[in-house]
């Protein structure tokens, strides 16, 4: 049996490598959630244990596991995405389907010690305006592209005594970006692909409240720290063009940093009924790079509910977080020393909107479970995020001769549709 989980966990890890490709994600550039489970019910996790699948969201909550559990599955990723700067037209993102797998693995050592595994394609974003039948200049989105996808692989140890648990996850983290555009001359600006790897962990707690009289209600906490990534070539390379020109008061560095996370969560189950709340904050203004573009943290908040009966499941749930890009403000000041918010911010808001736009906001989800037998569940869950529409002042052209801007009023448009599949085994 060792033999065959291990076997199952080398399969996914390689087959997520081969297929992971450009994420759109939703709370800012980070998934909803990464299980299945979790996933129907909005995201919410912190308080409420999915077994295996729990070993991201609040690894302490692997302790349901009787022996062993295995969750493999995906997500099949669409996003729509399509931006109108200034007044050229209104052009789609080619970044379409995509394929994002996952695979968690639990084990239950003793009546106190848990271990856990797996490996999630996480977070990422992008978008590809390279459209052949149109110049840059037609086509005001000066052919972005973007990719930043994020994977990573984790290993928890867990302890439970007396209706508490705790646990800690030592993350090795998995990144990829590539920007490439159009500058304002018609040069090709960009250096490829840049990979790195970088470390950082989850803490999860959660506390059952029933050796106190309150039956079936869990609270649970989670912190996740920062992880540093270096891209070289990437940022620096991309904003060097709006220095030269004098837009930007010089090229940015190169790191981009997954922010912190610190959460919160609810669970209240009662006969056939389970009852999920999560609040959890993420602290874009704190990260490297996502700072320099002005990114504000956000405020997330997940509700889910989970209806069993015989060997059915069925879940919904809702998520809202706004997105965390803001406007920089208008006019010619520079707002600190050194600041990107300069002309006007025109120039951040270009990049926020047309090669970032991590604009989702709320979040519509369904899912649902049928176990076929005592050891083997498959489970589905179905995530909508309706069209955000989302206008800010960009700048729209440069005038190479004297420098001067070209600015306006620019849109995008971002809806999200996501369907995921899970088999769930116990041993």
């Amino acid at each position: 049996m060792k033999k065959d989980t291990l076997n199952l966990l080398g399969t996914g890890i390689a087959l997520s490598l081969l297929t992971s490709t450009v994420l759109h994600a939703t709370n800012g550039d980070s998934m909803i959630a990464v299980g299945t489970k979790a996933r129907g019910m909005g995201g919410a996790g912190i308080a409420v244990s999915h077994c295996a699948e729990s070993t991201l969201q609040n690894p302490a909550l692997i302790t349901c596991t009787k022996g062993t559990s295995i969750s493999f599955g995906g997500t099949v990723f669409k996003p729509d995405i399509s931006a109108q700067m200034g007044s050229a037209a209104k052009h789609d993102s080619a970044s379409g389907m995509n394929v994002i797998p996952t695979v968690s693995i639990s084990h239950k050592i003793n009546e106190n010690w848990f271990l856990g595994i797996g490996m999630w394609g996480t977070a990422g974003m992008g978008v590809d305006y390279r459209d052949a039948s149109q110049s840059s200049t037609d086509s005001g989105n000066m052919h972005m592209v973007t990719n930043l996808q994020l994977m990573q692989f984790g290993v928890s140890v867990a302890y439970r005594t007396n209706g508490f648990g705790i646990a800690v996850t030592p993350i090795l983290q998995y990144g990829s970006l590539d920007i490439n555009y159009n500058g304002f001359d018609g040069s090709n600006v960009g250096d490829g692909v840049s990979q790195d790897f970088g470390f950082g962990f989850n803490l999860g707690a959660y506390y059952d409240l029933t050796n106190h009289g309150i039956d079936g209600l869990t609270i649970g906490a989670v912190y996740k720290s920062k992880i540093d990534m270096d891209y070289s070539n990437q940022l620096s390379n991309a904003t060097q063009h709006f220095a030269d020109v004098g837009i930007f008061p010089g090229a940015m560095g190169n790191h981009l940093e997954q922010p912190a996370e610190v959460g919160v969560g609810l669970g209240y189950k009662t006969g056939h009924h389970t009852f999920a709340f999560d609040y959890k904050q993420i602290q874009w203004s704190d990260a490297k790079g996502y700072k320099d573009f002005g990114w504000e943290d956000q405020d997330v908040f997940a509700v889910g509910y989970q209806y069993a009966q015989d060997n059915w499941k069925l879940r919904a749930g809702y998520n809202h977080a706004s997105h965390p890009i803001t406007e920089a403000p208008s006019g010619p000041q520079v707002i600190a020393p050194g600041s990107y918010a300069q002309a006007g911010g025109n120039a951040l808001n270009l990049f926020n909107l047309l090669g970032f736009p991590a604009t989702a906001e709320d979040h519509y989800t369904i899912g649902g479970s049928y176990a076929f037998t005592d050891s083997f569940a498959v489970d589905l869950a179905y995530v909508y995020a309706p069209e955000t529409k989302t206008t800010m002042n960009t700048i729209v052209g440069l005038n190479t001769s004297n420098g001067d801007l070209y600015t306006g009023p620019s849109t995008v448009y971002h809806t999200e549709n996501s369907l995921s599949f899970q088999l769930s085994y116990r041993f």
